[in-house]
């Protein structure tokens, strides 16, 4: 194990069989070196300050077509709880995040089949940018997963590219990877057999970094995956990465995120296989210091989530390889209702309070990690390396 760790240190990309040695380490003394080595990478990947977004969620309907077996948040129209934002609520909400000083909406939803203007899809998710973007050009927005690009291209009749460029010069910032989940369809054949499959969801991902939309990448860990399962799924990001690099895409993936599976509220199927309610922080940990290892000479920043972790859990994990704690949110809807502790809402002050503990510095950054308040702006220092 000490070899593998050598390399890492070196500044080698290290194989999935070596990814996965340290991953099913068990010796309390080995996981301290693994972590020990994931913050010396974070450090020299992305220095010693961690960055924060203040941004709102706008999550704009919980209607969904689909029947995910881990997911608490979606309904059906007629349901108790169901709802569907319309645009003057929608506007109503950025308005607020602006107030509060967000630079940033993050907006998804649920796959709504009425979700249409004139009969077609696109045209609806056109209007969600615009009732944002004409009133508030200078907001970021990070919206729509590779699931609801699908989604509208299924609808309409039309290729994942036509898509993402009519959102794009509509005004869509940035992706969200998330749906994701794990990228093995024998897994997601047990958690989300409605969803796209792996292929397709790598694909629309690309198919956004070819169009110069830049993409966050996520995992849904701590369920019914394995290890093996979860260092491939690390392996397709870092390889999905090199390719937007290697053929000179103008964007590429900003961040990683591991997504720990909270099962409190989750359909009794998969809750009772997983056999839990809440994530075990010990293995996120240690799968966090691996996922810098193994992911960070291609994606410099990692963030984990205090909303399924809580905020100590997330500080905590600020000390095994991630380098960001994330965003306000302000309204969180989605892992709120699977059960999660970690809340919906931190301010500015919780999030840095939470910095300070480590003894690190804070600095507020936009969606793309460009810091803010420093006029020509910031990335890490390795972003040379990959022709940024």
């Amino acid at each position: 194990m000490d070899l593998i760790l050598n390399r890492a240190l070196d500044g080698d990309d290290l194989s999935p069989a070596e990814a996965l040695v340290l991953l099913q380490q068990k010796d309390r003394d080995r996981i301290a070196s693994i972590q020990t080595v994931a913050d010396q990478l974070r450090s020299l990947q992305t220095g010693n300050t961690v960055t924060y977004v203040i941004n709102r969620n706008i999550n704009f309907t919980n209607i969904c077509e689909q029947h995910c077996n881990f997911c608490a948040f979606r309904r059906d129209e007629q349901d108790t709880g169901a709802f569907w934002l319309d645009f003057a609520q929608i506007l109503e909400k950025a308005t607020d995040a602006v107030q509060q000083g967000a630079t940033e909406i993050c907006m998804q939803g649920g796959l709504n089949l009425k979700a249409k203007i004139n009969g077609a899809s696109l045209p609806y998710y056109l209007r969600l940018i615009t009732t944002i973007k004409d009133t508030f050009p200078q907001l970021h927005l990070h919206a729509f997963s590779p699931q609801e690009i699908q989604f509208i291209a299924r609808e309409d009749g039309l290729s994942f590219g036509y898509v993402i460029a009519a959102l794009r010069d509509a005004g869509l910032g940035s992706m969200p990877g998330t749906a994701a989940e794990i990228l093995d369809d024998s897994v997601r054949q047990i958690i989300c057999p409605e969803k796209l499959n792996s292929a397709t969801w790598l694909e629309i991902i690309e198919t956004a970094h070819r169009l110069g939309i830049p993409t966050t990448s996520t995992m849904l860990c701590g369920h019914i995956e394995t290890a093996e399962q979860q260092i491939l799924h690390l392996e397709k990001i870092r390889n999905l990465q090199k390719i937007a690099v290697e053929k000179g895409y103008p964007a590429r993936i900003t961040e990683f995120i591991l997504l720990p599976f909270v099962g409190q509220n989750a359909p009794p199927s998969l809750r009772k296989r997983v056999g839990r309610d809440q994530p075990i922080l010990a293995d996120i940990l240690l799968l966090t210091a691996v996922s810098r290892i193994f992911l960070g000479n291609w994606i410099y920043h990692h963030q984990p989530s205090w909303v399924k972790l809580g905020i100590a859990g997330a500080t905590e994990a600020l000390k095994w390889g991630c380098n960001d704690i994330g965003g306000t949110l302000m309204e969180e809807h989605i892992t709120t209702m699977a059960g999660a502790v970690g809340g919906s809402y931190q301010s500015v002050a919780d999030l840095q309070k939470a910095i300070n503990s480590l003894g690190r510095s804070y600095q507020q950054r936009d969606t793309i990690y460009q810091l803010l308040g420093i006029s020509d702006g910031w990335v890490a220092p390795l972003f040379q390396k990959l022709g940024s």
